[in-house]
């Protein structure tokens, strides 16, 4: 449907709808398209007063429309005005419109406004990160740069992920303010980049330097560069974080994810006791291994494929070093099927351990448990994440460690190669680095990795370009 270009009739648009194939949605399709079309808000209020004068009122969805396009275009009364008449009209408003009246009002004059709104909608959910953050930049941009941190310190404390884009702008409307409070804040964020493995991309590093160097009475300065092989910075020739773990650290993160991941209150959500029992004496009689693998995991990393072939390259490959390999199957794996050939299982189980689960059980605890009771040297194997395992650590030093200790035995890209026959040794190339990639600090000088592009998923490539911020 093609909006009008100037406001129509109650005749006009009754004509309108009489030609129209399904009248009876005719106002909702025409209002979509008002909004796709960037249409004027008056030939939008002309549509709502012809139902008005129909209907006797206005639906809830259709002010929720008309809202949409306001705040498409900024238009701060008319916000006023919809907000006034759905208080009036119904008793609680669901979460998109307040989502669009806090985004609409945090960018006009009177953005105090949204945060009288955020406190409306905290008292039935949890506030969503759109309408965090528009309060946050509506403070940020009006110099209330403590009310922007409260807000944000708030956000995390109720698990609600920032966005790159939002952390961004902390530092780039502090730029310039002498405030010894601000700075710990802002450093703050810098810790929660290293904390949850964030690579910032380059304008957000841009600014971050920019801020640096615009801290008055500081005499911080900001450079480029590749750290060398070695784990030096060449700019200030300041040694990185090694990735491994000292034995200390090593055996810490050992028992506290044993302990509060294996044994903790989920492990057995999707397995029972027995189950892992049987497992944990099967690895203890079988101790040490080199690499753990998550079988169906790895079976799934080419589609087009049977998953038993993709396995069995995997295995394969790895195997090629001699390297002793255990591998967390499903009993369903066992059954001669269109996925998994018999006979290339039985040639599998020549080359590596086989442990085969009950078919809704969940891997990842078999997976840490098998991979950290064989010692620092062993890695292991699956594309997952294991994220809910970092969730369950309860302090961040630990969290930290046990990230630390994922990026350095996680072996993930190089079984895309593996799979492509691209035969390059995967046991020299994990760790890719001997130094630890994520945000480091030693108080006088910041070492930031960072990538050219935006990425907002979590990311396994590791960038290979710094940011060495000293202070002179």
């Amino acid at each position: 449907v093609q909006p009008p270009g100037k406001p129509l009739q109650t005749e006009e648009w009754n004509k309108l709808r009489e030609n129209f194939q399904s009248p009876e949605i005719f106002e909702e399709v025409m209002l979509n398209s008002m909004i796709r079309c960037n249409s004027p808000v008056d030939v939008a209020k002309s549509l709502l007063t012809h139902l008005a004068k129909r209907n006797g009122d206005i639906a809830y969805n259709m002010l929720v429309k008309y809202l949409t396009l306001c705040v498409q275009q900024g238009q701060v009364s008319e916000i006023h005005d919809v907000y006034h008449i759905m208080k009036v009209r119904f008793k609680i408003l669901e979460a998109g419109a307040y989502k669009l009246l806090i985004k609409g009002l945090s960018n006009s004059d009177q953005w105090r406004m949204a945060l009288t709104l955020l406190e409306e909608v905290k008292k039935i959910m949890i506030p969503s990160r759109t309408c965090y953050e528009s309060c946050i930049k509506a403070a940020s941009r009006h110099q209330e740069m403590k009310l922007a941190f409260e807000l944000y310190d708030e956000m995390l404390a109720k698990d609600v992920v920032p966005t790159l884009n939002v952390l961004q702008s902390f530092f780039d409307f502090s730029r310039g303010m002498k405030d010894a409070e601000l700075q710990k804040e802002l450093f703050g964020i810098l810790l929660y980049l290293r904390e949850n493995q964030i690579y910032p991309h380059k304008t957000f590093m841009r600014s971050i330097k920019l801020w640096f160097e615009s801290i008055p009475g500081g005499n911080w300065r900001g450079h480029l560069t590749s750290i060398k092989d070695s784990g030096q910075c060449p700019v200030c020739n300041h040694q990185l974080e090694d990735s491994n773990l000292t034995e200390e650290e090593y055996s810490n993160l050992s028992e506290r994810i044993i302990r509060d991941v294996i044994h903790g209150a989920d492990t057995f959500r999707k397995t029972s006791p027995q189950e892992f029992e049987a497992f944990q004496t099967f690895v203890e009689n079988r101790l040490p291994f080199d690499i753990v693998i998550d079988g169906l995991n790895v079976s799934h990393i080419k589609p087009r494929r049977m998953q038993c072939e993709n396995l069995f390259d995997a295995v394969n490959f790895l195997a090629k070093e001699n390297a002793r390999l255990l591998v967390l199957g499903r009993k369903h794996m066992l059954m001669n099927s269109s996925n998994w050939n018999r006979e290339i299982m039985k040639e599998m189980q020549n080359k590596a351990d086989f442990f085969f689960a009950e078919n809704i059980s969940e891997d990842d605890a078999f997976l840490l448990y098998a991979t950290l009771r064989s010692g620092k040297h062993c890695k292991f194997v699956t594309r997952d994440f294991l994220r809910d395992h970092k969730a369950c650590l309860p302090d961040s030093l630990t969290r930290h460690l046990f990230r630390k200790w994922q990026r350095g035995h996680q072996i993930v890209n190089m079984l895309y190669k593996i799979l492509k026959k691209c035969f390059s040794s995967v046991l020299s190339q994990q760790p890719a680095f001997r130094y630890d990639c994520v945000v480091q600090t030693t108080g006088d000088t910041w070492h930031i990795p960072y990538k050219d592009v935006f990425e907002e998923k979590y990311s396994y490539q590791v960038p290979r370009k710094w940011l060495c911020i000293q202070e002179k």
